[in-house]
């Protein structure tokens, strides 16, 4: 499953990151890589963009970033 797919107030946990490599080297600076947790925290009213809590910070990604994070349920 991808991060896009994962419904509010859950806990997941990053397998891969895939994309294009900018935006895979961004999703890895800001701390989306694999063996991280996330906890999706809500979506913007026209589900785009999800917000994250990721290592006790913040964060928002748009719905086509979460597509390229797989994750599983921890």
């Amino acid at each position: 499953m991808n991060l896009a797919e994962v419904p509010e107030g859950r806990k997941v946990k990053v397998l891969k990151v895939a994309g294009a490599r900018d935006i895979k080297q961004r999703m890895l600076d800001m701390g989306v890589m694999p063996a991280a947790e996330i906890k999706v925290e809500r979506y913007a009213p026209l589900c785009d963009p999800i917000h994250i809590k990721l290592k006790g910070y913040s964060l928002a990604l748009r719905v086509s970033e979460g597509r390229n994070v797989e994750v599983e349920y921890c």
